[in-house]
């Protein structure tokens, strides 16, 4: 399918976090593309907004939006942008979690989280949950999840969400991504019957700005092997339109893409038990009633 095949999406918001480079740029601006009223996610000072003009610039769609978030990894801005998307959006038909990371060294948040848990687990958790009653009220609509193949080789302790005890970057950041299918089939499965499709993406290995927050031999690293190995940002975002926007999907939900074909991922991504178990635990993390099965 070539982006002259994709649906006209006039008239419907899409909402990308992460949009200010990388994947969710190219995202963004392929949903913007479509005609899309789209919301533009970042970081940054004047950076959302900026983006937002440009992709405006690129697409003629006056309708992009720039909103700034302070930090997605704070469950309080993930609460207030939820809020403002309310307030400001009459409908969501697309939502797109894209923000994400890897931290080398554990570090915890001003709320007392470890980072990555927050920002690539419980903050599309909780966006996702206060979204949901829009995301119903606009149905059909769906939820992207930019996962990865990183949850092949990820292991979660669920005695130690947190990885207090024994934190290796990549094996904490692989856990987070089969956190992420895991809430995909969870959700999915909770909101069978509403209109709401909740899917999970593998974008491949892709250039971008990944891994270079750590700064030092690790930043170098992974310069070196994007450089080598890594698709464009345009090509990694090429499966999250399609399970944005394709017609063929259309009540496809819980499951996991890549290369725009659904692939089963890892045993443990398929176990529903552990799907209801991080469900319940990241309600109890993000401080919300537990949910009605």
């Amino acid at each position: 399918m070539t982006a002259s095949e994709w649906p006209d999406l006039s008239g419907q918001v899409a909402i990308v976090t992460g949009a200010t480079s990388g994947i969710g740029r190219e995202v963004a601006l392929g949903l913007a593309r479509q005609r899309a009223t789209t919301i533009v996610i970042g970081r940054g000072e004047g950076r959302a907004a900026t983006t937002a003009s440009e992709i405006t610039a690129v697409t003629g769609n006056p309708n992009v939006e720039g909103l700034r978030v302070d930090d997605l990894a704070l469950l309080s801005s993930t609460r207030e942008l939820a809020a403002v998307l309310v307030e400001s959006c009459p409908r969501v038909n697309i939502l797109v979690n894209n923000a994400g990371a890897f931290f080398r060294r554990r570090e915890l948040t001003s709320e007392g989280l470890e980072r990555t848990l927050a920002l690539n687990v419980l903050s599309p958790f909780l966006l996702t949950t206060l979204l949901t009653p829009r995301l119903i009220s606009s149905a059909p609509a769906r939820v992207v999840n930019v996962a990865s193949a990183a949850h092949r080789t990820g292991k979660v302790d669920f005695s130690d969400l947190q990885a207090s005890r024994n934190y290796r970057g990549f094996s904490v950041y692989g856990g987070s991504k089969l956190e992420l299918i895991w809430l995909t089939r969870e959700f999915a499965r909770r909101l069978r019957g509403t209109g709401v499709t909740v899917n999970a993406v593998h974008p491949g290995f892709v250039r971008s700005g990944f891994g270079l927050n750590n700064g030092g031999g690790t930043a170098i690293g992974m310069k070196l092997l994007q450089l080598l190995f890594a698709r464009s940002a345009a090509r990694g975002a090429d499966t999250v339109l399609y399970a944005a926007m394709a017609t063929d999907l259309i009540g496809v939900s819980g499951e996991y893409l890549s290369d725009r074909k659904q692939i089963p991922g890892s045993e443990e991504s398929r176990n529903a038990t552990r799907a209801a178990q991080i469900f319940d635990a990241c309600a109890g993390l993000t401080g919300l009633a537990r949910p009605t099965p």
